[in-house]
């Protein structure tokens, strides 16, 4: 009996030892993937950054007066353009702000790739949205065409309130 509780015990011990093995391995391969979606969330940024930058440059080239500015940081990386309007109405002074701006935020623990975008027009929001897809589910051309889309939906909207 006690050569069975022997090797019943020297058994378990190995279950053990390989159960840790095992967790650490699983941890070692989580790293490895956390380090991976961070640098698919970097590449996908600065394509679409760049997306971003180039679609707010033509909207705000087709009306003047408009400035551009790059956005990094904290809020993410992308582009904004923006114009503050002074209209006189009956001898009363008026302030019109018209802005757009769209970011990839940065990285999150939530493994996504979140595009955010926000459009003023005359001092009046018109929409504050944000899209967001797991990293490893990213399509590329299915955010570059968002971005596209909500850049011309905002000069439809400025081009139609702006009169």
């Amino acid at each position: 009996m006690s050569d069975d509780f022997e090797s019943r015990l020297e058994s378990a011990i190995s279950r053990g030892k390989r159960r840790a093995e095992q967790k650490a391995s699983q941890l070692r391969k989580k790293q490895l993937t956390e380090e991976e979606l961070r640098r698919m969330h970097t590449s996908y940024r600065l394509s679409l950054s760049e997306r971003i930058e180039k679609a707010v440059h033509r909207v705000a080239d087709h009306f003047p007066g408009f400035q551009q500015e790059s956005l990094f940081g904290e809020v993410g990386w992308g582009s904004a353009c923006y114009r503050d309007d002074l209209r006189m109405d009956a001898g009363r002074r008026n302030n019109q702000y018209s802005r757009l701006e769209m970011v990839i935020r940065p990285y999150s623990d939530l493994g996504v790739l979140d595009l955010k975008g926000k459009g003023t027009v005359m001092n009046r929001e018109l929409f504050n949205r944000s899209y967001y897809v797991p990293i490893p589910d990213v399509d590329i051309e299915e955010f570059s065409q968002l971005i596209d889309a909500w850049a011309i939906e905002y000069a439809e909207m400025y081009a139609a309130k702006s009169r």
